[in-house]
């Protein structure tokens, strides 16, 4: 366990920044001493640096708290694009390098505003934000949540993982075929009444997500058996075709 000062004095951040993190339910220490001081874990430390990675990344701390907030959010996933959006970064500034050395070393003034064009990084943190939780969905998502009891987001939970079983019973079938078709729709129908609207959109995104090896994949086959998620995968891009 480490104390914010120790925590400040290894991040470089200052004290009132965990305090007020602490305050917005951001980055809640992992407990309280007697006198109420904040003890801070491994885990707590882990959470920081996805949290620093964002604002580097221009995210604003209600759009990473709602990001940290949503419970179907993969973190491994996360950190690969946070990876991507960086590189796209390193990218784009090593491209205004050259352009700034080019006018000093020409002495003159470059005609070309390309290279400040930033519409490539925009639209993928744009998209990132709807995967993550900037949206709609999610918003609804919390509104039906907020008056459900453990019991009834376990059962809403159990029902979704017995729709992947089932999946996993039908995967030697063409994922075009009308019985694994009508179980898409099911899944849709199920995320609609429990979670929020799942749209066709909404939909093909949490297929890419189901089969791009991360975590949902990992649980997905885990409990429907090997193949099960990219099974899956494959028949909700069908049926949002």
């Amino acid at each position: 366990m480490m104390t914010v000062h120790e925590i400040s004095e290894l991040t470089g951040l200052s004290i009132r920044t965990f305090q007020y993190y602490d305050r917005i339910g951001l980055l809640p220490p992992a407990k309280y001493t007697e006198k109420g001081y904040r003890l801070y874990d491994s885990k707590q430390l882990e959470i920081l640096q996805q949290i620093l990675l964002f604002r580097e990344l221009g995210f604003s701390l209600k759009e990473i708290k709602r990001i940290m907030d949503n419970p179907h959010l993969d973190r491994n996933e996360v950190l690969e694009k946070q990876i991507t959006m960086l590189e796209m970064k390193k990218e784009h500034l090593e491209n205004l390098i050259v352009f700034a050395r080019e006018i000093q070393k020409s002495g003159g003034t470059n005609m070309s505003f390309n290279v400040f064009d930033t519409k490539k990084m925009d639209e993928y943190s744009r998209q990132a934000k709807a995967l993550w939780g900037d949206t709609e969905e999610y918003k609804e998502f919390e509104e039906k949540d907020k008056d459900k009891n453990l019991q009834q987001r376990q059962t809403a939970v159990t029902q979704m993982m017995d729709i992947f079983i089932a999946f996993g019973k039908l995967k030697e079938q063409e994922a075009s075929s009308e019985e694994v078709q009508t179980l898409v729709k099911k899944l849709q129908e199920h995320i609609t009444a429990n979670f929020y609207h799942c749209s066709k959109q909404v939909l093909s995104g949490l297929g890419e997500m189901y089969g791009n090896g991360g975590e949902f994949t990992k649980n997905i086959n885990t409990v429907a058996g090997d193949g099960t998620a990219e099974f899956v995968s494959s028949a909700i891009k069908v049926y949002c075709r």
